[in-house]
């Protein structure tokens, strides 16, 4: 580890920290529909949209209505982005002549994509067609990452209102966040990755020299526009299949920086939101507080594992002192390399720079780490901040059992209801986790598609389960994931982790909503101090640990001690 590598770790952090309270306000006054910076611009945009969908913007929804809102249009998605893909070959804006999608393929991108997992088990700048990329991936990235923004305002909006029935309406929250939010970000963001030498065309491909002689063929698409709310929308889906490594989509340091920052950005904001609709910001930097505190134990440990590099090197008469730089690009080195690794999956994003499948095994345990926590470390946009207040009602819930008190969160008093929805959200993520991997790595079919034997194969079938169900969307590239196996199990997985997360969170908000606030009395547990920040991230790590540690023993940590005895897979 160098000096300069926790430089820009700690500017990195820094920056996040600026920017999360005037994202912050901006978005609690989109919410709560009062007047922003573009509502003289966008405001009849925005009223002309409500008339041609035939929707009351003032009309206001219970949980179920807003839960049914909000399940109908995502179907509709993955049923359009399915059809878009298998007919393919016979629509326009296809300049190489992409043929149809087969229909496993189709159905696992188009549930990877409207659940904001971005999974690909596909190589882009191979496979889709610029319609698709376009017209099917980059909307879906738009409109799943506006959805996870208005299920977090939803839930929000429950712990902060008194003797209410409604949550908000689905069809207002969804058409700001992309309108007021996303689409502005994203064209500046895409006109700045422009500038930084990002693509932006709709030609195919070109045909150059290189120095040595040789005709290599360069795709090029409509790159930057996909990038940016990519990354904005923490969706992760590259262009081309090698993601946020090749130079067309991630060309410099610069880029580097902006894409992690953007990546945190909105998810940061929104624990600023939270604490402004809640009446006192510090119950939003507090939040803020867990996920940062979790988040530089992961960096921290990454960046070590991957800067002691190989103790095998040594039974080579080589140097590893240097650190591990297999599956690095050289233009970001270790340090950056590993914050991105911890950035991309503690916010449920999934883009790479450098391949996770290389790095050390301790190094790779961190990313499944996070992953596994629920990616509520920032999280996807809005998920994340909806993943990390459940997780508060858990430890309100064991902050009232030591003390026997009844549990409350914001003088909302937690019964029985919110605990066992809360409990049916966090709990069917290790399901689709855990029994997911179980079976791969006994059945010959799962098996077929692992490039490494011992606790690194099975790491990476645990890799793609946990990903998946997370939606997160990045993987150990040493496994075929292109098979009838793994593109049915793994779609399984993305849905259950989106929709069997949000149904409950959802109840839980409508249930909130309803009660009344009790006034803060001498027994009532601060939530904005270091005490609730501490009792936490404990939690999370206590429930993480119980939970996964078994399976990361026989992957990853069984890898390190075979490592340090000299045995390697």
């Amino acid at each position: 580890m160098t000096v300069s590598g926790w430089i820009n770790i700690l500017l990195f952090a820094a920056l996040v920290a600026a920017v999360a309270r005037p994202l912050g306000g901006y978005m609690t006054r989109l919410f709560n529909g009062e007047r922003t910076l573009l509502s003289p611009l966008l405001g009849p945009v925005e009223r002309g949209l409500y008339r041609l969908a035939g929707v009351d913007a003032k009309a206001e929804q219970h949980w179920v209505t807003y839960a049914v809102a909000m399940l109908l249009f995502n179907a509709a998605g993955l049923l359009l982005l399915y059809a878009l893909q298998r007919f393919q070959g016979v629509l326009p804006l296809n300049p190489n002549g992409m043929a149809a999608v087969p229909a496993d393929l189709a159905f696992n991108t188009a549930a990877s994509f409207v659940t904001n997992t971005n999974w690909q088990n596909y190589g882009g700048e191979s496979t889709m067609s610029h319609l698709v990329q376009m017209a099917g991936l980059t909307v879906q990235n738009f409109v799943s990452a506006a959805t996870g923004i208005a299920l977090a305002v939803a839930l929000v909006r429950g712990f902060t209102r008194t003797g209410a029935r409604t949550v908000g309406n689905f069809w207002t929250d969804l058409t700001r966040g992309t309108l007021y939010l996303l689409l502005p970000l994203s064209l500046l963001y895409a006109l700045f990755l422009v500038w930084q030498g990002v693509p932006q065309t709709l030609a195919g491909t070109v045909d150059a020299t290189t120095l040595e002689g040789a005709r290599q063929t360069i795709a090029l698409g409509p790159v930057a526009s996909q990038e940016a709310i990519k990354m904005l929308g923490t969706n992760g889906g590259g262009f081309f299949n090698a993601n946020s490594s090749h130079p067309f989509e991630n060309p410099n340091a610069l880029t580097n920086l902006v894409q992690m920052l953007s990546i945190f950005a909105i998810g940061a904001g929104l624990t600023n939101l939270f604490g402004r609709m809640a009446g006192d910001e510090r119950q939003g930097w507090a939040i803020l507080a867990a996920m940062g505190l979790l988040f530089f134990v992961g960096v921290a440990a990454v960046y070590w594992a991957e800067a002691q590099g190989n103790p095998a090197f040594a039974a080579f008469g080589l140097d590893g002192s240097a650190g591990n730089m297999e599956g690095k690009e050289t233009r970001f080195g270790i340090a950056m390399s590993a914050l991105f690794a911890a950035v991309t999956t503690a916010a449920s994003c999934g883009a790479v720079n450098a391949m996770h499948d290389s790095f050390m095994p301790l190094g790779g345990m961190v990313p499944m780490v996070n992953m596994m926590l629920g990616e509520i470390i920032v999280g996807g946009v809005g998920a994340g901040l909806y993943g990390m207040l459940l997780f508060a009602i858990v430890t309100m819930f064991v902050a009232g059992l030591m003390v026997g008190r009844t549990p409350e969160y914001l003088g909302k008093k937690l019964e029985a209801k919110e605990v066992k929805m809360t409990m049916l959200a966090v709990l069917c993520l290790p399901l689709m986790m855990l029994g997911g991997t179980a079976f791969a790595v006994v059945l010959d079919t799962g098996l077929a598609s692992l490039a490494n034997a011992g606790p690194h194969g099975f790491s990476e079938a645990l890799y793609a389960y946990v990903s998946a169900a997370a939606n997160n969307g990045s993987a150990f590239g040493g496994l075929s994931g292109n098979t009838l196996w793994y593109n049915l199990t793994l779609a399984a997985g993305m849905l259950v982790g989106r929709f069997l997360v949000i149904v409950p969170m959802l109840a839980v908000a409508g249930s909130l909503a309803a009660k009344t606030r009790s006034a803060a009395s001498a027994g009532t547990f601060p939530t904005h101090g270091g005490l609730f920040v501490g009792l936490l991230a404990g939690v999370i790590l206590i429930v993480g640990g119980l939970t996964f540690f078994p399976a990361l023993a026989l992957g990853p940590v069984a890898e390190h001690l075979a490592m340090r005895a000299g045995l390697l897979f």
